[in-house]
């Protein structure tokens, strides 16, 4: 298959979306923007070493590069050139929204701040993207996805229901970010169609993940005074982890009484079924860990296969773990089209991620693949030159 398919429009069709961000929070969101249909262009430095890392055939195409620029053009720039700053700044003045995340330092030598550029553009869309909010005393700090896990309290519930203050083996604040920069820009996009006007949108990653990890784990402290600890009790449990099956690992989370009753009996344990803790209306929190351990200990009696028939029979929540290195080979992920092997125009074959939203009049698509480092400056360049004559 091609890195690229025809289909219909998305439903941002018309939108055009400067990235000029680095890294994978802007990107990413550009990214998504650009699966559904806007005409994203990043700008990138001819020095930028943020594409430097492992790559098959081409300097600059790594695997996370490949992952989170496609559906973009990428024209090369250098900012601090006079010249190549004024390209920048037509090239803005015809943009929709503009998304980055450079430190308001950088933005503001460069003359790109949001101030700078809504007297001549009042209808942008301007995204910032950064590690904490530009009022508080560590604005302009730099910051990574370690140091906002830790400063979001993603760390400390780590620490808790681990004992060790371990950060989450994903960039979740990159990622958490990122689709709340898509979020809040649609809905400003909403609101300049309304009114005409545009507007700055900060997007702080702190602040981000903090209310994103206080959803549930804010818990006994909503109330003042507090009415029970923080710390959501069921993720915080001993055994809240995957279990062994007779051939692999399964995630199975019995929630109801009912549902450990069916569980206990399909592993043949009928004097679990019984037991006076499973025969409530509910299960008592001091129960559930000795309840999970049961499960751990009841659940290699039958093969995953067996027991996703079972739960689902039973409506028992459960989902193998699937295995990264296996995923493309999944039944689910492969009839989903999640991670296609698809031609790329220098890399060859590669693994696509795919487009997981549906849309039933304005289905997203994958239009260009990943594109080289400024690959498209003369093109996009000799369109403006065209549309102002």
């Amino acid at each position: 298959m091609d890195a690229t398919t025809e289909s219909a429009d998305g439903p941002l069709d018309g939108v055009r979306v400067i990235d000029l961000s680095t890294v994978v929070m802007g990107p990413y969101a550009a990214q998504i923007l650009g699966d559904l249909g806007a005409d994203v262009i990043k700008i990138e430095s001819p020095s930028d070493t943020v594409r430097s890392g492992p790559y098959r055939t081409t300097p600059g195409m790594t695997p996370l590069n490949l992952n989170v620029n496609r559906n973009k053009r990428s024209v090369s720039l250098n900012l601090k050139d006079e010249t190549d700053h004024a390209r920048a700044l037509a090239l803005i003045g015809t943009a929709d929204v503009l998304i980055t995340n450079m430190r308001p330092g950088a933005l503001a030598r460069l003359g790109l701040t949001h101030a700078d550029l809504a007297e001549r553009h009042p209808g942008l869309v301007y995204a910032h993207a950064q590690g904490f909010r530009g009022d508080s005393a560590r604005a302009g700090h730099a910051a990574y996805d370690e140091t906002v896990q830790a400063s979001s309290g993603l760390v400390d519930v780590a620490n808790r229901a681990l004992g060790r203050p371990v950060y989450l083996p994903t960039i979740i604040g990159d990622k958490v970010a990122a689709l709340t920069i898509v979020y809040s820009v649609l809905a400003a996009l909403v609101h300049r169609d309304r009114t005409g006007r545009g507007q700055h949108i900060e997007v702080p990653m702190t602040d981000t993940l903090l209310a994103f990890n206080l959803v549930e784990h804010l818990s006994g402290h909503v109330y003042e005074p507090a009415e029970g600890p923080t710390g959501f009790s069921l993720s915080m449990k001993r055994g809240h982890q995957a279990v062994p099956t007779a051939d692999g690992l399964a995630c199975i989370v019995p929630y109801s009484p009912q549902n450990y009753r069916d569980f206990f009996a399909a592993a043949g344990r009928p004097h679990l079924a019984a037991d006076p803790r499973v025969a409530g209306p509910a299960i008592e929190d001091a129960d559930v860990d000795p309840l999970l351990e049961l499960v751990a200990r009841c659940a290699p009696a039958l093969t995953t296969a067996r027991w996703e028939e079972v739960c689902a029979e039973h409506s028992i929540p459960m989902a193998p773990v699937l295995e990264l290195d296996r995923a493309a080979d999944d039944p689910y992920v492969r009839e989903g089209h999640l991670l296609d092997l698809v031609e790329h125009p220098s890399e060859g074959p590669i693994r696509s991620i795919g487009i997981p939203v549906r849309y039933s009049a304005t289905p997203g698509s994958v239009r260009r693949p990943a594109p080289l480092p400024g690959q498209h400056t003369d093109e996009v360049f000799d369109e403006l030159a065209a549309a102002r004559r």
